[in-house]
C-alpha cells in the first residue's frame, strides 16, 4: 500500500499525468490510500495494546500458577510425611495387636474379628455409665443386672448392637 501510494505520488509530482480528470482520480486514490493506511495503523496499535495487555495477564497468571504450584508441592510434602507417620503407627499398632491377640483365646478372637467385620471395624465397646459406647444406647436395667451377675471373665455383649462389652471400674456396675 505504501509502495503504491509512493508510486502514485511520484506520478503526480512528475507531471506525467496531464488530464485533470486523471489528476483528480490520482489525488483521490492517494487520499484513499492514506486513509486506509491510517486505519490499518490504528488497528495495528490496537492489536499491539491488546497483545501487551495479554502478555501482562500471562505474566500475572504465570506468577499465580507458580504460587499455587508451591502450595501444592508443600501440601504434597506434608501429606507424604503424614502417610509415613501413619504407616509407622499402623506397623506399631499391628505388632502390638499381634502380641495382645496371642494372649486372647482363639474363640474370643474369632468372635471379635467377626463382629468387627459386621460393625464397621469396631467389635468391642466400652460400657460406661450404663451406656454402650459402640451404639450409644443406655442398657436396660435387666441387662445391667445380668452383666453385674456375670463372672469377670465372662464375655458380655450389648443387646442393641451385639458388640462385646468391655467392663471397667467406670462402668457404674
Amino acid at each position: 500500500m505504501r509502495q503504491r501510494a509512493t508510486r502514485d505520488q511520484q506520478r503526480l509530482d512528475s507531471g506525467a499525468v496531464s488530464s485533470p480528470k486523471d489528476l483528480e482520480n490520482l489525488q483521490r486514490e492517494i487520499a484513499s490510500l492514506a486513509k486506509r493506511q491510517g486505519d490499518l495503523e490504528d488497528i495495528v496499535l490496537e492489536v499491539m495494546e491488546r497483545r501487551e495487555s495479554a502478555q501482562e495477564r500471562v505474566a500475572e497468571l504465570t506468577e499465580r500458577v507458580g504460587a499455587v504450584q508451591g502450595k501444592i508441592d508443600d501440601a504434597t510434602a506434608r501429606r507424604d510425611a503424614a502417610f509415613e507417620e501413619l504407616d509407622g503407627e499402623a506397623a506399631s499398632v499391628t505388632k502390638e495387636r499381634e502380641v495382645i491377640a496371642a494372649s486372647v483365646p482363639a474363640d474370643l478372637l474369632k468372635l471379635y474379628d467377626k463382629l468387627r467385620e459386621q460393625q464397621g471395624g469396631i467389635g468391642a465397646a466400652k460400657l460406661y455409665q450404663r451406656t454402650c459406647q459402640g451404639c450409644r444406647q443406655e442398657l436396660a436395667i435387666t441387662e445391667l443386672s445380668e452383666i453385674r451377675k456375670a463372672a469377670p471373665d465372662t464375655v458380655v455383649r450389648c443387646e442393641n448392637c451385639r458388640r462385646i462389652l468391655v467392663r471397667t471400674s467406670e462402668s457404674g456396675l
